[in-house]
């Protein structure tokens, strides 16, 4: 299986960078995802859970980044055996360029599944691996924006700092608020 595409991330390459190294975040975002955890350098266990057709399974991997380039691009070598199921491996290579609107994400999967999973059908696995792709990034962009946001609006972050009402009190009243005797 080969897969390509990239897709707009309303962030910076940095702060892309570090969430796609930063497996809570991973965590969150791959489908079926139960755990991922660093087990050294530039290498990841993950357990995920996968659906193909009749065929499902967890999947218990190994994930290794090589050609490194922060925090610009690297490699992801991959491996999992979802035992009767079958297994995949293969590697991915994702690159960050940055842009006015934040950066683009490009990718390249190049990918081979072995097992009962390989014979419901190309088309089918195709299918499963884009579906899940586009997942993965809509929990991605979303999981972004809960974290860094939108920019705030010119003037909205008045409204939230401490003292912002007795601020405005004042420049409604043209001055500082006064206190009235008791």
């Amino acid at each position: 299986m080969d897969m390509q595409g990239s897709r707009q991330l309303a962030i910076t390459q940095q702060q892309a960078w570090e969430a796609l190294n930063d497996p809570e975040v991973l965590k969150l975002c791959i489908p079926g995802c139960d755990s991922i955890e660093a087990t050294g350098e530039n290498a990841y266990a993950l357990v995920n859970a996968i659906k193909v057709g009749p065929v499902s399974a967890k999947f218990k991997g190994k994930l290794q980044l090589a050609e490194v380039n922060a925090p610009s691009s690297y490699t992801i070598a991959f491996e999992g055996n979802g035992g009767v199921a079958g297994f995949g491996k293969g590697n991915a290579r994702v690159a960050l360029n940055p842009n006015d609107e934040g950066c683009e994400l490009a990718y390249e999967v190049n990918a081979t599944v072995g097992g009962k999973i390989a014979q419901v059908g190309q088309r089918l696995i195709d299918g499963v691996a884009k579906s899940m792709a586009e997942s993965f990034f809509k929990r991605f962009d979303e999981e972004m924006q809960r974290r860094f946001g939108p920019p705030p609006e010119e003037g909205a972050e008045d409204e939230n700092k401490p003292g912002a009402i007795k601020k405005m009190w004042g420049k409604l009243t043209g001055g500082k608020a006064k206190e009235t005797e008791a």
